[in-house]
Protein backbone atom coordinates (compact mmCIF):
# COMPACT_ATOMS: atom_id res chain seq x y z
CA UNK A 1 0.00 0.00 0.00
CA UNK A 2 1.61 3.54 -1.06
CA UNK A 3 2.57 5.42 2.28
CA UNK A 4 1.60 9.34 2.31
CA UNK A 5 5.06 10.68 2.80
CA UNK A 6 4.99 12.90 6.07
CA UNK A 7 8.02 15.36 7.03
CA UNK A 8 10.22 13.68 9.75
CA UNK A 9 10.83 16.71 11.33
CA UNK A 10 7.12 18.18 11.61
CA UNK A 11 6.29 18.58 15.27
CA UNK A 12 2.79 17.01 15.92
CA UNK A 13 -0.17 18.88 17.59
CA UNK A 14 -1.32 15.75 20.36
CA UNK A 15 -3.80 18.59 21.82
CA UNK A 16 -6.01 18.16 18.92
CA UNK A 17 -6.53 14.25 19.26
CA UNK A 18 -8.48 12.82 22.57
CA UNK A 19 -7.34 9.29 23.05
CA UNK A 20 -9.79 7.43 24.88
CA UNK A 21 -9.37 3.67 23.07
CA UNK A 22 -8.06 2.16 26.97
CA UNK A 23 -10.88 4.19 28.67
CA UNK A 24 -13.93 2.59 27.48
CA UNK A 25 -17.47 4.33 28.71
CA UNK A 26 -20.92 4.72 27.02
CA UNK A 27 -23.70 7.34 27.33
CA UNK A 28 -26.80 6.78 26.29
CA UNK A 29 -29.70 7.11 23.50
CA UNK A 30 -28.92 8.71 20.19
CA UNK A 31 -26.48 7.27 17.98
CA UNK A 32 -26.48 3.58 20.06
CA UNK A 33 -26.98 0.65 17.74
CA UNK A 34 -30.51 -0.83 18.28
CA UNK A 35 -30.28 -4.22 16.11
CA UNK A 36 -27.31 -6.51 16.36
CA UNK A 37 -27.93 -9.10 13.74
CA UNK A 38 -25.15 -9.19 10.61
CA UNK A 39 -27.66 -7.86 8.03
CA UNK A 40 -28.90 -5.00 10.52
CA UNK A 41 -25.52 -3.97 11.29
CA UNK A 42 -24.83 -3.57 7.45
CA UNK A 43 -28.11 -1.56 6.58
CA UNK A 44 -27.48 0.74 9.80
CA UNK A 45 -23.91 1.29 8.13
CA UNK A 46 -25.06 2.25 4.92
CA UNK A 47 -28.02 4.98 5.98
CA UNK A 48 -24.89 6.15 8.84
CA UNK A 49 -21.22 5.69 7.06
CA UNK A 50 -19.32 8.30 7.41
CA UNK A 51 -20.59 10.57 9.41
CA UNK A 52 -23.15 13.23 9.19
CA UNK A 53 -26.38 11.29 9.26
CA UNK A 54 -29.57 12.63 10.22
CA UNK A 55 -29.29 10.95 13.67
CA UNK A 56 -25.70 12.55 14.53
CA UNK A 57 -27.29 15.79 13.55
CA UNK A 58 -30.17 15.22 16.37
CA UNK A 59 -30.26 16.58 19.52
CA UNK A 60 -27.90 19.59 18.87
CA UNK A 61 -28.26 22.34 21.35
CA UNK A 62 -25.99 24.46 20.27
CA UNK A 63 -23.58 24.04 23.36
CA UNK A 64 -19.63 23.80 22.51
CA UNK A 65 -17.80 21.20 24.46
CA UNK A 66 -14.11 20.62 24.06
CA UNK A 67 -13.39 18.47 27.30
CA UNK A 68 -13.89 15.25 27.07
CA UNK A 69 -17.22 13.36 28.14
CA UNK A 70 -18.61 13.23 31.90
CA UNK A 71 -16.05 10.44 33.62
CA UNK A 72 -14.20 10.49 31.02
CA UNK A 73 -10.24 11.57 30.71
CA UNK A 74 -7.72 11.46 27.81
CA UNK A 75 -5.15 8.90 27.72
CA UNK A 76 -2.18 11.12 27.59
CA UNK A 77 -0.19 7.82 25.71
CA UNK A 78 -0.46 9.17 22.38
CA UNK A 79 0.71 12.78 23.44
CA UNK A 80 4.18 10.43 24.62
CA UNK A 81 4.06 8.11 21.41
CA UNK A 82 2.97 10.96 18.90
CA UNK A 83 5.49 13.89 18.70
CA UNK A 84 7.30 14.08 15.20
CA UNK A 85 6.30 13.41 11.30
CA UNK A 86 8.49 10.59 11.82
CA UNK A 87 6.14 8.81 14.36
CA UNK A 88 3.41 9.20 11.58
CA UNK A 89 5.61 7.13 9.36
CA UNK A 90 5.15 4.42 12.13
CA UNK A 91 2.28 3.90 13.58
CA UNK A 92 -1.37 4.69 12.22
CA UNK A 93 -2.84 6.23 15.67
CA UNK A 94 0.23 9.18 14.92
CA UNK A 95 -0.93 8.89 10.90
CA UNK A 96 -4.07 9.71 11.80
CA UNK A 97 -3.20 12.72 14.54
CA UNK A 98 -0.61 14.17 11.36
CA UNK A 99 -3.57 13.80 9.20
CA UNK A 100 -5.99 15.37 12.04
CA UNK A 101 -3.19 18.61 12.33
CA UNK A 102 -2.74 19.10 8.52
CA UNK A 103 -6.55 19.08 7.78
CA UNK A 104 -7.02 21.93 10.12
CA UNK A 105 -4.22 24.01 9.21
CA UNK A 106 -5.77 24.30 5.95
CA UNK A 107 -9.47 25.33 7.20
CA UNK A 108 -7.76 27.79 10.11
CA UNK A 109 -6.96 29.89 7.33
CA UNK A 110 -9.73 29.34 4.91
CA UNK A 111 -12.62 29.59 7.30
CA UNK A 112 -12.86 33.03 9.03
CA UNK A 113 -12.99 32.56 12.95
CA UNK A 114 -12.74 28.63 12.23
CA UNK A 115 -12.71 26.60 15.92
CA UNK A 116 -10.65 23.70 15.68
CA UNK A 117 -12.41 20.06 17.10
CA UNK A 118 -11.14 17.69 18.60
CA UNK A 119 -10.55 14.04 17.05
CA UNK A 120 -11.85 11.58 19.70
CA UNK A 121 -10.14 7.65 19.23
CA UNK A 122 -12.57 5.26 20.79
CA UNK A 123 -12.89 1.62 20.82
CA UNK A 124 -15.74 0.20 21.14
CA UNK A 125 -17.70 2.14 22.18
CA UNK A 126 -17.99 5.68 23.44
CA UNK A 127 -20.29 8.70 25.10
CA UNK A 128 -20.43 11.75 23.02
CA UNK A 129 -22.71 15.19 22.58
CA UNK A 130 -25.02 13.14 20.60
CA UNK A 131 -25.69 9.79 22.10
CA UNK A 132 -23.81 6.97 22.91
CA UNK A 133 -22.58 5.80 20.03
CA UNK A 134 -20.71 1.98 19.56
CA UNK A 135 -17.89 1.72 16.50
CA UNK A 136 -20.46 0.13 14.03
CA UNK A 137 -21.45 3.27 13.52
CA UNK A 138 -18.01 4.21 11.63
CA UNK A 139 -15.94 7.48 11.57
CA UNK A 140 -18.65 10.29 12.69
CA UNK A 141 -19.19 13.89 13.33
CA UNK A 142 -20.89 14.88 16.10
CA UNK A 143 -21.78 18.88 16.05
CA UNK A 144 -23.38 19.18 19.28
CA UNK A 145 -20.00 18.83 21.03
CA UNK A 146 -18.17 19.22 17.51
CA UNK A 147 -15.79 16.35 17.58
CA UNK A 148 -14.83 13.73 15.21
CA UNK A 149 -15.33 10.03 16.87
CA UNK A 150 -13.10 7.39 15.17
CA UNK A 151 -12.79 3.72 15.81
CA UNK A 152 -9.00 2.33 14.09
CA UNK A 153 -10.79 -0.66 13.73
CA UNK A 154 -12.97 0.77 11.35
CA UNK A 155 -10.02 0.86 8.61
CA UNK A 156 -9.71 -2.70 9.11
CA UNK A 157 -13.32 -3.12 8.21
CA UNK A 158 -12.61 -0.52 5.22
CA UNK A 159 -10.73 -3.12 3.61
CA UNK A 160 -12.42 -6.41 4.51
CA UNK A 161 -16.21 -5.39 4.82
CA UNK A 162 -16.36 -2.99 2.00
CA UNK A 163 -13.11 -4.35 -0.12
CA UNK A 164 -11.42 -0.89 0.04
CA UNK A 165 -7.82 -1.33 -0.90
CA UNK A 166 -7.11 0.71 2.23
CA UNK A 167 -3.88 2.34 3.07
CA UNK A 168 -2.71 5.51 4.46
CA UNK A 169 -4.74 7.99 2.14
CA UNK A 170 -8.22 5.96 2.63
CA UNK A 171 -7.31 6.70 6.30
CA UNK A 172 -6.57 10.35 5.29
CA UNK A 173 -9.54 10.74 2.94
CA UNK A 174 -11.89 9.49 6.33
CA UNK A 175 -10.65 11.85 8.29
CA UNK A 176 -10.84 14.64 5.79
CA UNK A 177 -14.12 13.81 5.19
CA UNK A 178 -15.20 14.35 9.02
CA UNK A 179 -13.67 17.55 8.80
CA UNK A 180 -15.63 18.73 5.99
CA UNK A 181 -18.61 17.90 8.23
CA UNK A 182 -17.06 20.25 11.04
CA UNK A 183 -16.53 22.78 8.21
CA UNK A 184 -20.26 22.98 7.08
CA UNK A 185 -21.13 22.62 10.60
CA UNK A 186 -18.77 26.38 11.48
CA UNK A 187 -20.84 27.75 7.86
CA UNK A 188 -24.37 26.49 8.42
CA UNK A 189 -24.12 24.13 5.48
CA UNK A 190 -25.47 20.93 7.57
CA UNK A 191 -29.17 23.13 8.59
CA UNK A 192 -30.13 22.45 4.84
CA UNK A 193 -30.80 18.87 5.55
CA UNK A 194 -34.24 18.02 6.26
CA UNK A 195 -33.92 15.32 9.27
CA UNK A 196 -35.32 11.72 7.52
CA UNK A 197 -34.85 12.90 3.93
CA UNK A 198 -32.94 10.23 1.57
CA UNK A 199 -32.84 10.16 -2.25
CA UNK A 200 -30.46 10.87 -4.98
CA UNK A 201 -31.17 14.37 -4.94
CA UNK A 202 -31.25 14.38 -1.21
CA UNK A 203 -30.30 17.28 1.64
CA UNK A 204 -28.55 13.99 2.79
CA UNK A 205 -26.42 13.21 -0.05
CA UNK A 206 -25.70 16.80 -0.70
CA UNK A 207 -24.07 17.14 2.46
CA UNK A 208 -22.09 14.16 2.27
CA UNK A 209 -20.93 14.63 -1.02
CA UNK A 210 -20.08 18.69 -0.73
CA UNK A 211 -18.15 16.67 2.52
CA UNK A 212 -16.20 14.12 -0.13
CA UNK A 213 -15.33 17.51 -2.29
CA UNK A 214 -14.29 19.44 0.91
CA UNK A 215 -11.80 16.36 1.31
CA UNK A 216 -10.78 16.42 -2.08
CA UNK A 217 -9.62 20.38 -1.32
CA UNK A 218 -7.97 19.60 1.44
CA UNK A 219 -5.66 17.12 -0.72
CA UNK A 220 -4.75 19.52 -2.95
CA UNK A 221 -3.63 21.85 -0.25
CA UNK A 222 -2.22 19.13 2.00
CA UNK A 223 1.49 19.41 1.47
CA UNK A 224 1.34 23.40 2.52
CA UNK A 225 0.86 22.52 5.77
CA UNK A 226 4.45 21.16 6.04
CA UNK A 227 3.27 17.69 7.64
CA UNK A 228 2.78 15.80 4.36
CA UNK A 229 6.13 16.12 2.16
CA UNK A 230 4.16 14.68 -0.98
CA UNK A 231 0.90 13.12 -2.01
CA UNK A 232 1.48 10.62 -4.91
CA UNK A 233 -1.02 9.83 -7.94
CA UNK A 234 -1.32 6.44 -6.25
CA UNK A 235 -1.98 8.40 -2.49
CA UNK A 236 -5.51 10.27 -4.62
CA UNK A 237 -5.97 6.89 -6.02
CA UNK A 238 -6.03 4.83 -2.84
CA UNK A 239 -8.09 7.80 -1.37
CA UNK A 240 -10.71 7.75 -4.79
CA UNK A 241 -11.32 3.44 -4.16
CA UNK A 242 -12.31 4.16 -0.67
CA UNK A 243 -14.91 6.90 -1.79
CA UNK A 244 -16.63 4.71 -4.35
CA UNK A 245 -16.36 2.00 -1.58
CA UNK A 246 -18.52 3.47 0.72
CA UNK A 247 -21.17 4.56 -2.27
CA UNK A 248 -24.34 4.00 -1.19
CA UNK A 249 -24.62 1.60 -4.23
CA UNK A 250 -22.06 -0.52 -3.14
CA UNK A 251 -23.10 -1.11 0.33
CA UNK A 252 -26.92 -2.04 -0.73
CA UNK A 253 -25.76 -4.02 -3.53
CA UNK A 254 -23.51 -6.38 -0.72
CA UNK A 255 -26.36 -6.15 1.71
CA UNK A 256 -29.55 -6.83 0.17
CA UNK A 257 -28.41 -7.60 -3.93
CA UNK A 258 -30.28 -4.66 -5.39
CA UNK A 259 -29.82 -0.86 -5.47
CA UNK A 260 -32.42 1.38 -3.90
CA UNK A 261 -31.14 5.14 -4.77
CA UNK A 262 -34.20 6.23 -3.30
CA UNK A 263 -33.08 4.78 0.65
CA UNK A 264 -29.59 6.83 -0.73
CA UNK A 265 -28.06 8.90 2.16
CA UNK A 266 -24.60 9.46 0.77
CA UNK A 267 -24.45 9.20 -2.67
CA UNK A 268 -23.16 6.28 -5.19
CA UNK A 269 -19.28 5.04 -5.80
CA UNK A 270 -19.14 6.96 -8.61
CA UNK A 271 -20.65 10.33 -7.06
CA UNK A 272 -18.33 10.00 -4.61
CA UNK A 273 -15.21 9.98 -6.27
CA UNK A 274 -16.39 12.68 -8.70
CA UNK A 275 -16.64 15.03 -5.98
CA UNK A 276 -13.90 14.26 -4.32
CA UNK A 277 -12.24 14.90 -7.91
CA UNK A 278 -13.48 18.20 -7.96
CA UNK A 279 -12.27 19.62 -5.16
CA UNK A 280 -8.83 17.90 -5.59
CA UNK A 281 -8.44 19.56 -9.05
CA UNK A 282 -10.39 22.72 -8.19
CA UNK A 283 -8.36 23.73 -4.29
CA UNK A 284 -11.72 25.40 -4.12
CA UNK A 285 -14.27 25.04 -1.61
CA UNK A 286 -16.63 27.28 -3.52
CA UNK A 287 -16.80 24.63 -6.41
CA UNK A 288 -17.96 21.83 -3.79
CA UNK A 289 -21.77 24.08 -3.86
CA UNK A 290 -23.45 20.94 -3.81
CA UNK A 291 -26.93 22.20 -2.73
CA UNK A 292 -26.61 24.21 -5.74
CA UNK A 293 -25.95 21.88 -8.38
CA UNK A 294 -28.25 20.73 -10.60
CA UNK A 295 -26.53 17.48 -11.36
CA UNK A 296 -25.57 15.68 -8.70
Amino acid sequence: MPPVDFDDNAVLDSSQVDDRRRLGGMGGGGLALGGTGVVGLVIFLAIQLLGGGVDVRNGYDGQLDLGPRAGQTADPALAQSCRTGADADQRQDCRVLAVVNSVQSYWSQTIDGYRKAPTTLFSGQVSTGCGGATAAVGPFYCPADQRVYIDLDFFNELETRFGARGGPFAEAYVVAHEYGHHAQHLQGGDANVRPGETGPQSGSVRLELQADCYAGVWANHAEDSGLITELTPDDIAVGLDAAAAVGDDRIQEAATGRVSPEGWTHGSAEQRQRWFTTGYHSGDPADCNTFSATTL
